[in-house]
């Protein structure tokens, strides 16, 4: 007996000094994917760490028309913006602007991934053909509709009044009035989003399984009842991935509303990133652009996380 309760506590003695090598085998393994994770770690830090670092700092300094740093401003440039008057509707445009076009593309692309996932004769052409938007330059197609809405000689404004929606003949300037452009600016995001949105959905549609649709057809259950109750709740992942990213992009959207609203002189079509552009290109105030980046950047940082707080995009449904 006594033998064995040496020998026990010989060996409970050797295995306290033996050597941890848990934390060496981590840094191996670290320096082994090093070369492998290196060039993405290289590409984020030069492409969105230190940008958004440049950013933050800009946003504290004085600088000047010709770009000197005349040193810390403070939190003047922050005054600056929250006391600009066109501050609070800017950003109530901004929030504006995100919900509309983010609800107009994903009720559209729901049905059209619907469309899309049947069986018709041209499905292959279709599904091409809905890709152009994706696939065309945003500042082409945007200016294809700026001047299609011309007065007197644009397309779009000529067939509104051919059927009788605009009771002119010269037509109407859409473009001209901060409300009627911004609303076009709305329906022209959503068309660009469409795509994206629509492959989304139609990639979670394929993923249904087929046993879930006919079980509901046994049951008797209607194609409206069957679509409520079975398929938008398999869809639930792909949409709120869908619905997240939309929200992210049309945000930090800009070509759009600066081609369509950049001549509409005031404030009233504006939304944070335009102003953004305004405050760099027109008043030549980087550190003021600076500042209402930082705050644009926190309002959609917010945004996405009560988003993914509530709707939790990644949970396993």
């Amino acid at each position: 007996m006594r033998v064995k309760i040496y020998e026990s506590s010989t060996s409970a003695g050797s295995a306290s000094r033996r050597p941890r090598t848990g934390g060496k085998t981590r840094a191996a393994n670290l320096l082994a994917a090093l070369p492998w994770i290196g060039p993405a770690v290289l590409l984020i830090f030069a492409v969105v760490i230190y940008p958004a670092g440049l950013m933050f700092y800009n946003s504290t300094r004085d600088i000047s028309i010709s770009g000197i740093d005349k040193g810390s401003a403070g939190l003047a440039n922050f005054a600056q913006v929250f006391a600009f008057p066109a501050f609070w509707p800017i950003v109530g445009r901004t929030i504006l602007w995100v919900v509309a076009v983010v609800a107009v593309t994903v009720v559209i692309s729901l049905a059209l991934a619907q469309l899309l996932n049947k069986a018709f004769p041209g499905r292959q052409l279709v599904r091409l053909a809905v890709i152009i938007p994706w696939a065309s330059s945003v500042v082409m197609t945007t200016l294809a509709v700026y001047y299609g809405l011309e007065p007197y000689f644009g397309i779009i404004n000529r067939f509104l009044v051919d059927v009788g929606l605009v009771g002119t003949p010269e037509g109407y300037g859409w473009t001209k009035h901060a409300d009627t452009a911004f609303v076009w600016s709305i329906a022209l995001a959503g068309f660009v989003s469409l795509p994206f949105t629509t492959y989304t959905i139609l990639a979670g549609l394929q993923n249904i399984p087929g046993d879930a649709l006919e079980a509901a057809k046994m049951d008797g259950a209607s194609p409206r009842r069957t679509y409520f109750s079975v398929v938008l709740p398999q869809l639930r992942a792909a949409l709120s991935v869908a619905i997240l990213i939309n929200i992210i992009n049309v945000f930090n959207s800009l070509p759009i509303l600066k081609v369509m609203t950049g001549s509409i002189p005031g404030y009233d079509a504006d939304t944070i990133m335009t102003m953004i552009f305004k405050y760099i290109q027109d008043q030549h105030q980087i550190e003021v652009a600076s500042a209402l980046s930082v705050i644009g950047f926190l309002i959609v940082l917010a945004i996405v996380a009560v988003y993914i707080k509530t709707v939790r995009p990644m949970k396993e449904l």
